[in-house]
C-alpha cells in the first residue's frame, strides 16, 4: 500500500505527470478522498457543510468510481456529493464515526432522495458501532437512527402521498433502503467492511461513547478517517491531545483525515471556549506530530474549530478576530510535520494513483 505516481489536491484536479500510454492510464487504479463538509461542530458559517468524507476507488478510466463510500454525513452532504458528481443512488456504504447531529444531519436527506429515485435498490450498507450505554445510562444507537430516519416524512403523510403516486417505492420509507451492519469497536483494529480490493477496518476511539475511527485500504493507497477522536485521558496533564488508537491505525497510511481544533481556542486564551470541549478534540499541532510519527504523507484537517475566517465559533470569540489557512499550516510545521498539509475546505480533494 501507499505507492503512487500521481498526487493532486484541490477543487479542480490537475494531473501531474503523464502515463506512457492511454492503455496504462486506463488500467491504473486510483483512490480519491474528498472532504464533503468541513464545518466544525453544530454552528453554521459561510455555508460550510457538516462533517463528511467521500472515499472513491476504481480506475482512472472510470474516474475512481467502482466503490463509493461516505464517512459521516453532516448537513449539506447531498449538495456536496452533487457538486462532486456523485448521485445519491451510487453511494454503496455509509460509515458513522459517532452519533452527533453535525455528523449525521445529512443522512436523512441522502436516504430520502435515494428512496424517491432508487427504491428498487441496491440498498446502502450503514456501518457503525453497536448500541452503547453511556455512564449516565442513556443509549447511543446508530441502528435506531437508521430505523427511524424516515419518521418525520411518515408522520407528516409525505410517504403515503408519494406512495400514492408511485407504488413501486418501498412502503417503509427511506429506512427500508438500509442494510444495517453494526460492530463492536475495540482497541484492536478489525475489519468491518470489504468489497473486492477495498477493505475498511475500525478501531474504538474516545470522543463520546461509541466513537470509532476508520481506515480504508486499497491497491492505490490508504486513508484514515479519525472523526472527532481525542486522547483517552480527558484533560491535561497528558503528552498529547490525540488518540493512541488513531495513531496505531494511521501507521504507514497515505492520508489522515481528522477533525481539529486550533490551539488558539485553548483555555489559557480569552475565547471563552469550554475547556471540556476543547480537551476532547485533537489540536492541529498534536495531529501534525502524530502524522509525522506515523509516517503519513498527507494530513487533511477537517471539522475546523474555528472555520477559516470566522470571528466566532458559535457564541465563542476567536482570538485575533479569525484564523487563516496560514495559521493552521504554521501549527503543523511548528510541530515538525514534513508532509503535505490540506487545511480543509469543502470539496478539497486528494487523488492517489497506483504504480
Amino acid at each position: 500500500m501507499g505507492h503512487y505516481k500521481k498526487f493532486c489536491t484541490g477543487l479542480t484536479l490537475a494531473v501531474i505527470g503523464l502515463m506512457s500510454s492511454v492503455t496504462q492510464a486506463d488500467a491504473a487504479s486510483c483512490m480519491e478522498v474528498t472532504l464533503t463538509g468541513t464545518q466544525g461542530g453544530p454552528p453554521v458559517f459561510n455555508g460550510l457543510a457538516g462533517a463528511g468524507t467521500l472515499v472513491r476507488y476504481g480506475t482512472e478510466e472510470n474516474n475512481c468510481s467502482s466503490t463509493i463510500l461516505q464517512f459521516d454525513a453532516g448537513r449539506g452532504t447531498l449538495q456536496r456529493l452533487s457538486e462532486a458528481k456523485v448521485p445519491a443512488g451510487k453511494v454503496q456504504a455509509v460509515f458513522l464515526t459517532h452519533i452527533h447531529s453535525d455528523h449525521v444531519d445529512g443522512l436523512g436527506d441522502l436516504m430520502q432522495v435515494r428512496w424517491h429515485f432508487a427504491s428498487k435498490g441496491p440498498k446502502v450498507d450503514l456501518v457503525c458501532n453497536d448500541d452503547v450505554t453511556s455512564p449516565k445510562g442513556f443509549v447511543l444507537s446508530c441502528a435506531n437512527l437508521a430505523k427511524h430516519i424516515g419518521v418525520p416524512y411518515i408522520q407528516s403523510g409525505e410517504i403515503s402521498q408519494r406512495l400514492a403516486e408511485n407504488g413501486d417505492r418501498l412502503s417503509g420509507g427511506p429506512s427500508d433502503l438500509f442494510n444495517i451492519g453494526t460492530f463492536k469497536a475495540t482497541n484492536d483494529a478489525a475489519e468491518v467492511w470489504r468489497k473486492d480490493d477495498v477493505v475498511v477496518t475500525a478501531i474504538a476511539s474516545r470522543h463520546i461513547p461509541g466513537h470509532a475511527s476508520y481506515r480504508v485500504d486499497t491497491p492505490a493507497g490508504s486513508v484514515v478517517i479519525g472523526g472527532d477522536a481525542g486522547n483517552d485521558k480527558p484533560m491535561p496533564p497528558r503528552d498529547t491531545s490525540t488518540s493512541a488508537s488513531v495513531e496505531a491505525l494511521a501507521k504507514g497510511a497515505d492520508i489522515l483525515v481528522h477533525s481539529t481544533i486550533h490551539p488558539a481556542m485553548g483555555p489559557e486564551g480569552d475565547s471563552g471556549f469550554p475547556p471540556p470541549i476543547f480537551f476532547r478534540q485533537s489540536t492541529s499541532s498534536d495531529l501534525a506530530a502524530l502524522a509525522e510519527r506515523a509516517g503519513v504523507s498527507n494530513l487533511m484537517y477537517t471539522h475546523l474549530i474555528p472555520p477559516l475566517g470566522a470571528a466566532r465559533q458559535g457564541p465563542f470569540k476567536v482570538p485575533g478576530g479569525g484564523l487563516s489557512k496560514a495559521d493552521y499550516d504554521a501549527s503543523a510545521r511548528e510541530a515538525g510535520y514534513s508532509g503535505n498539509v490540506v487545511v480543509g475546505t469543502d470539496l478539497a480533494t486528494i487523488r492517489l494513483v497506483a504504480e
